[in-house]
C-alpha cells in the first residue's frame, strides 16, 4: 500500500505542476493576443 500512496502523491505533484505551467502559457498567450489586438 505504501507504494500506491507514494505514487499517487507523485501524480498529484505532477498534476499541479502541469496545471501551473498551463496557466502560465495561457496567460502569456492571452497577453500577446491582447497586444496584437490593440495594434489594430
Amino acid at each position: 500500500m505504501a507504494n500506491k500512496n507514494e505514487s499517487e502523491e507523485n501524480l498529484k505533484g505532477t498534476l499541479y505542476l502541469v496545471t501551473g505551467v498551463g496557466i502560465v502559457i495561457i496567460a502569456f498567450w492571452a497577453t500577446c493576443f491582447g497586444l496584437f489586438v490593440d495594434r489594430f
